[in-house]
């Protein structure tokens, strides 16, 4: 006869079922197919079987060369210069194409260069989309993750007070997150619209007409930074409440300690509030670190990645190339490729938060 505690673990792993599978079905089996088809050169509509390949996708997207271009030089040794004054440089594919004297930079293409002295060097990429997509992921993370959790902290604090009516400003802080993406993404489409755009006209309103409209989503230099912009705003009330519930943990007699103590406000908040948030701190890091990477769904309506790849991240160019190219293998290495960075920058911010004796 089962005893009570199996009964229990029977009845609870039973409960547990509908769940484990759907993510065994969802997550597990398909980041394992994912692995798989990264090791092929698997496509959605092609004649050809499919051939296993190895890790020959991986070196296809990660692969660097660094290149010193010296410039021309007459039959003096003098550096040949054009009608600019600027000094001419040998074409880059003369070394990229058919030359059996460089076989690194077969392939390649340039990604960005520096002056140095007379010399030009060179950073070339198997796969300079990719590269572009992998900084701009890093750089979205980097900036909006702190720039984010500061602002709910700061919203936290400020709808933590004891006011009359505070709920309904609780209301309007947390609106834009129940909002769906799309609608806010084609929202703010409309408010970084160039010429009569609700952005422009404000600008050019408080400057008294001195501030030029500029196309924001369609400028190369502004369009990451106009959708970092509109992400902050989104996600900052969603984080704000979860700064909030942190909050209200914390037990009124410590302030109460601390005023008797003749503490400061930035001193209770120094040696109260923040210790006692520690571990809504360390949630919320990861929660909008995960969030950040999984960017897509504004550069897909916003901005498909352009102008000039100046908008796309790893996520989007998983989709573009497993589904609008239909190179299977392709968007299934970034897949693998996003999940081993996710993993590491995790683990890191694990042991970064972890407790210290």
């Amino acid at each position: 006869m089962a005893s009570k505690l199996t009964r229990s673990n029977r009845a609870g792993w039973l409960m547990a079922l509908p769940g484990t599978t759907l993510i065994a079905a969802f997550i597990i089996l398909p980041f394992f197919l994912a692995f798989a088809f990264s090791l092929t050169n698997q496509r959605l509509a092609s004649p050809n079987p499919t051939e296993y390949v190895g890790l020959e996708n991986y070196r296809e997207l990660l692969g660097l060369a660094f290149f010193t271009l010296e410039p021309e030089r007459d039959d003096a040794g003098v550096v040949v210069r054009d009608k600019d004054g600027d000094i001419k440089y040998p074409r880059l594919r003369k070394f990229t194409r058919n030359n059996p004297d460089f076989p690194a930079l077969q392939g390649k293409r340039e990604w960005f260069s520096w002056q140095s002295g007379d010399n030009r060097q060179v950073v070339l990429a198997s796969d300079v989309v990719f590269m572009k997509a992998l900084v701009n992921t890093f750089t979205f993370v980097f900036v909006v993750a702190p720039v984010q959790a500061g602002l709910a902290l700061a919203l936290a604090l400020l709808i933590n007070q004891k006011l009359k009516g505070i709920s309904l400003f609780r209301a309007i802080y947390f609106m834009p997150v129940v909002v769906s993406i799309v609608v806010v993404s084609l929202l703010w489409q409309f408010i970084y619209s160039p010429g009569d755009g609700l952005l422009n006209n404000i600008l050019s309103g408080i400057t008294f007409g001195l501030f030029e409209p500029r196309d924001w989503l369609g400028n190369p230099s502004t369009a990451l930074g106009s959708i970092m912009a509109m992400s902050i705003w989104q996600g900052v009330g969603f984080h704000m409440v979860i700064w909030l519930s942190g909050l209200q943990t914390i037990s009124p007699t410590l302030y109460e300690a601390a005023e008797i103590e003749g503490a400061s406000k930035r001193q209770a908040f120094r040696y109260v509030t923040w210790p006692g948030l520690r571990n809504t701190a360390v949630l919320i890091l990861i929660v909008i670190t995960m969030q950040a990477f999984a960017l897509f769904a504004q550069i897909d309506v916003m901005t498909q990645g352009g102008p000039l790849d100046s908008t796309q991240v790893l996520v989007f160019q998983a989709v573009e190339r497993g589904y609008g190219k239909q190179d299977i293998s392709g968007g299934s290495t970034i897949s693998v490729l996003l999940f081993l960075i996710v993993l590491g920058i995790s683990l890191l911010q694990r042991w970064l938060t972890r407790e210290r004796t």
